[in-house]
């Protein structure tokens, strides 16, 4: 969901359009992470948001921490950076405050996609006139939008060259789906799904994979008359998959939960990059994007929220099923060029073989409540996972 705090007086602005054809470099990049908070005891969720934000706010956040639509949810948002270090420096400094911030409120932070236990049905909403309309528009959809994602933004600042990227990214959206799931419970329940998440999104009147947009005057055309019809309040609540940020000058790639660690979110953003700047590569060579089936793309999305990375991931832009490990071996060789470049090719080498190993969020959330068939087992290895003790500096060895 679009939080208060990104929602400035400016946020339905249009962003410029030129013809330039040169890429600037380097891109940046910057993150904004969903949390959950939960009760250390019940670890149900708990519905604290606007305390633990205000408390996060004076602990140095500042305007980088904000309400989500549920009292449950907290939002926080890094800085643009440059390289993946520094944002992960970042990222890993914004966890802790929240999470401290959430301990001076007797709670704990979790980073899922969706509530493992707890959540009254309709939820608590937040305090603020954005979140009041919400309510009146979409009534019933609401009740379950305790859901958590991971968006990444990276600087283009031009809408052309950023819908043309965003056509150049839709058919490996299923892939990062794979590889992001982290939310395969819902309030107490296994759903059988590696990302609910995304079920549960899907459900909106404009979500998902976006189209495939033929010009910055096609992409104006269909959202204005898309607003016209009342499915979307304004651009703030375009929830497709990728979309060109309307408040900062950014495409913004929204389609992953939640990371449970902060590693992954790194991970994760470090290809999202490689993936646009191997986008305006090609856009620059004159290759035209790949344009699966809307009902094909729809029904890959659907496949990986399903089966996450343990399955079969359909291999667009045919119907060929191939093992969702392979597509995203494939995603990683498209992009190699891109991450040599970034310097962030051993970074995801080694984040993508640990992944492998270990199975991604999902995985590892089966696999702590499988060992006592215990969901409280489960929100204490998110809890583990979201912010993890500091690790010891090593002490000098005496000479």
């Amino acid at each position: 969901m679009e939080s208060e705090a990104d929602r400035p007086a400016n946020a339905n602005r249009r962003l410029p359009t030129t013809t330039a054809a040169a890429t600037e470099a380097p891109l940046t990049l910057g993150v904004e992470e969903e949390y959950l908070l939960v009760d250390p005891v019940t670890r149900e969720v708990s519905p604290q948001g606007q305390k633990v934000v205000a408390q996060a706010s004076a602990s140095g956040l500042g305007n980088r921490v904000g309400t989500e639509l549920t009292c449950y949810q907290v939002e926080a948002r890094t800085e643009p950076h440059t390289l993946v270090g520094e944002l992960g420096e970042q990222i890993r400094s914004m966890r802790a405050l929240v999470a401290d911030a959430a301990e001076r409120q007797g709670l704990r932070l979790v980073s899922s996609g969706s509530p493992v236990l707890g959540q009254s049905a309709p939820p608590p909403i937040s305090e603020g006139p954005r979140y009041a309309r919400s309510v009146a528009t979409f009534r019933a959809l609401d009740d379950e939008q305790t859901a958590c994602a991971c968006h990444i933004h990276v600087g283009i600042a031009d809408l052309g060259r950023a819908l043309q990227v965003s056509n150049h990214l839709r058919p490996w959206l299923p892939t990062l789906i794979s590889l992001m799931a982290n939310s395969p419970y819902w309030c107490g329940r296994e759903t059988g799904y590696a990302s609910w998440r995304v079920m549960t999104l899907a459900r909106w009147p404009i979500a998902g994979p976006p189209p495939y947009f033929a010009s910055p005057a096609h992409f104006d055309d269909l959202v204005g008359r898309v607003i016209e019809t009342g499915a979307v309040m304004d651009r703030g609540g375009l929830y497709w998959d990728i979309r060109p940020s309307g408040h900062v000058p950014t495409l913004e790639i929204r389609v992953a939960d939640a990371a449970a660690t902060a590693d992954e979110t790194v991970l994760f953003s470090a290809i999202v990059r490689a993936m646009v700047a191997t986008s305006l590569k090609a856009i620059d060579a004159g290759e035209p994007a790949p344009r699966p089936r809307p009902e094909l793309l729809r029904a890959a999305c659907w496949r990986a929220a399903r089966d996450g990375l343990s399955g079969q991931s359909v291999a667009l832009p045919s119907s060929r099923l191939v093992p969702a490990v392979a597509r995203v071996d494939r995603l990683l060789a498209w992009i190699r060029p891109a991450l040599r470049a970034y310097g962030d090719l051993e970074r995801v080498r080694s984040g993508w073989a640990r992944l492998q190993a270990v199975g991604n969020g999902a995985d590892r959330q089966r696999t702590a409540g499988q060992r006592r068939h215990s969901l409280s087992d489960v929100v204490d290895h998110l809890i583990a996972a979201t912010t993890p003790p500091p690790r010891p500096t090593p002490t000098p060895t005496p000479s």
